[in-house]
């Protein structure tokens, strides 16, 4: 794929528990394009957040590679892997880990402020962001004056605010009900559209899954095509 964001060849990873090896990824290749929506179900223990740990640079793999714009992240050194997160990445958690001092505005601003950008310029930015994800009348608020689907709004917004190429998010709707979870999809599927932004979404619900433009299924180590 020429136009890919990230791509892994060949993923493989083993764990040894008491003993015995465990292939938990055998050979996976993933390439996600650009604006692209992609949608991976797996039952529990498959393997689903040791494959997002990889492709996030944070865990290494046994044999193969990930690339994310062109750039290796298993041959980079741990410097390295931390700016091509910084620069090209962002994260969507179950939990939001929102910092609970701060307002909704200042918590998407925090990564812009971090990497140096203009008080003003990171306001704005911010502001856009939570704008374009309906909390417009809510960015004075802090993490406990919000909703579940707020919070996890405001996260999908953080993540957003570096213009990262592609944003990993594990279980980003697992701790909501479905009218938040349908709130929070559809942020993701309307800045991804305007940013240009990838989206891997790592999840145990297949509804979840379907929304995306492709749908992935983990099993037995190996990423298959879901038949829409």
């Amino acid at each position: 794929m020429s136009d890919a964001v990230l791509v892994a060849q060949d993923v493989a990873k083993v764990f040894v528990q008491g003993g015995q090896r465990l292939a938990v990824l055998r050979g996976v290749d993933l390439a996600v394009a650009a604006g692209e929506r992609v949608g991976i179900v797996g039952r529990s223990g498959a393997g689903k957040s040791t494959l997002l740990h990889i492709l996030a640079g944070l865990s290494d793999p046994d044999a193969g590679s990930v690339t994310v714009m062109g750039q290796s992240l298993t041959a980079a050194s741990r410097a390295q892997r931390a700016r091509i997160r910084n620069s090209r990445m962002g994260f969507v958690y179950q939990l939001h880990h929102l910092l609970p001092e701060f307002s909704a505005l200042e918590n998407v601003a925090m990564p812009l402020l971090v990497g140096g950008a203009r008080f003003t310029t990171a306001l704005k930015r911010s502001e856009d962001l939570l704008d374009g994800v309906g909390l417009a009348a809510r960015m004075t608020h802090r993490p406990h004056q919000l909703s579940g689907g707020e919070r996890q709004r405001v996260a999908v917004a953080r993540a957003l605010a570096s213009s990262p190429a592609i944003v990993l998010a594990d279980e980003p709707t697992g701790n909501l009900d479905r009218h938040s979870a349908e709130g929070v999809l559809a942020a993701m599927a309307e800045l991804g559209r305007s940013n240009g932004t990838a989206f891997v979404i790592v999840t145990h619900d297949e509804d979840i899954a379907a929304r995306a433009d492709r749908a992935l299924l983990l099993v037995e180590g190996a990423l298959d095509e879901v038949p829409p």
